[in-house]
């Protein structure tokens, strides 16, 4: 079931994900995921890229004289308009609705910061990465959190939704699919949440983050964009996930409502100006040759899937999972029976040592028992090896 929180978070006085930082100032919370940016240990399952593409993967796809004749002047507040038209082609929406970011954390900070003040609320679905919570906080909002819990599998319940929203409601803020677990929301229950919307909180803006709904598994279909679904909802995403290019740092937001698309693109202006001119280049080029880009990536995504069910039906009597729907992420637990609270520690301590890095779920707003698991960083014939290195480290953890 889901869990309501009847904490308000804030950020000069809280650590939402768990770690404790007495001597902490900043306005946005640490979050020790940002050892994901100085580690990357030979068995690396913490990530939930797909592979990297490479600068000449890119270039090779935009042309070396296109990118040489380039002028490094400053580009639209709003984004280029060839880039914002191939986003608007993915997203089936007008041109004019897409602003481009400096990916998506950075959209949902404007989005938060221009939509609410003080006194105002937004309404978060937790477990999530940890920026989608902590720009809101940085932004100086009263964070309301409905927690999504493993026995139910991270679906969003309605009702507990609803008992959070008020006319205070500015925002609620979703993902689908999530990080860390990759569930997806249905349309249907997204429909039955603006309705809840107009009743309870009717100056709510509703953001889904979509950053992950084109990475399918082989042949499955790709869901519809929730993008010119209705005025309400403000979607985001990026290059960083399913195209295997975060280092472009190309993200966006499509805003229906043209008074609100306005006031993000002047705080745009005055918070970066613009997109880096190359990066905006080179991510309208990958765009253009996204289905030649992401086909072979949902294959090797199936496959990788497949290798981790069948890992994870090997282990079952020490770890539960959930199977996602998209991504290349999915939560595991230690099972309690197997994992007493010091075999959780020395779980942990243990993965250095056998070259493995795991993602721990209190990063996200879980439990240290929670880990989520990526399976499309590492290359086939590295998965295996990491999934084998991962079983003993179960063995040293518990001593069985």
């Amino acid at each position: 079931m889901t869990v309501l929180t009847d904490k308000v978070f804030a950020a000069e006085k809280s650590d939402p994900s768990g770690l404790t930082h007495p001597q902490w100032q900043g306005r946005f919370p640490y979050n020790d995921i940002i050892t994901l940016l100085d580690v990357n240990r030979p068995f690396n399952l913490a990530e939930s890229t797909s592979q990297d593409l490479t600068v000449g993967d890119v270039l090779d796809m935009a042309g070396l004289e296109t990118v040489r004749g380039l002028k490094l002047g400053y580009g639209r507040s709003a984004g280029s308009v060839e880039l914002r038209e191939e986003i608007a082609k993915t997203c089936k929406v007008p041109a004019d609705h897409v602003i481009t970011t400096q990916g998506t954390a950075l959209g949902l900070f404007l989005l938060a910061f221009e939509v609410c003040r003080p006194g105002d609320e937004a309404v978060l679905v937790t477990p999530c990465f940890p920026p989608s919570r902590d720009c809101l906080l940085g932004a100086g909002v009263a964070v309301r959190e409905i927690k999504l819990t493993f026995e139910n599998g991270f679906q969003l319940d309605l009702d507990a939704l609803a008992a959070r929203l008020s006319p205070r409601t500015k925002m609620v803020s979703l993902a689908s699919p999530q990080n860390p677990n990759g569930i997806r929301t249905p349309r249907a229950t997204v429909e039955k949440l603006l309705d809840l919307l107009e009743a309870r909180a009717p100056q709510a803006t509703l953001f889904i983050d979509e950053t992950y709904r084109e990475a399918t598994y082989g042949d499955e279909a790709v869901p519809d964009s929730y993008a010119g679904m209705h005025p309400r909802i403000v979607t985001g995403a990026s290059v960083s996930k399913a195209l295997g290019a975060p280092g472009l740092r190309t993200g966006w937001l499509t805003v229906a409502a043209a008074d609100l698309r306005a006031r993000l693109v002047i705080a745009k202006m005055n918070t970066v100006i613009s997109g880096s001119v190359l990066d905006e280049a080179l991510a309208t080029a990958l765009l253009r040759n996204r289905d030649s880009v992401l086909a072979p990536r949902r294959k090797l995504l199936a496959e990788g899937l497949a290798q981790l069910t069948a890992w994870c039906d090997s282990e079952r009597n020490r770890i539960e999972w959930i199977r996602p729907h998209g991504g290349a992420l999915c939560c595991l637990r230690l099972r309690a029976d197997w994992f007493d609270t010091t075999a959780v520690s020395r779980f942990w301590d243990l993965l250095p040592e056998h070259d493995l890095q795991l993602a721990s779920g209190a990063w996200f707003g879980e439990s240290d028992r929670v880990l989520r698991l990526g399976f499309g960083y590492l290359p086939p014939d590295r998965l295996g090896p990491a999934l084998a290195a991962l079983s003993a480290v179960l063995d040293a953890a518990t001593g069985k």
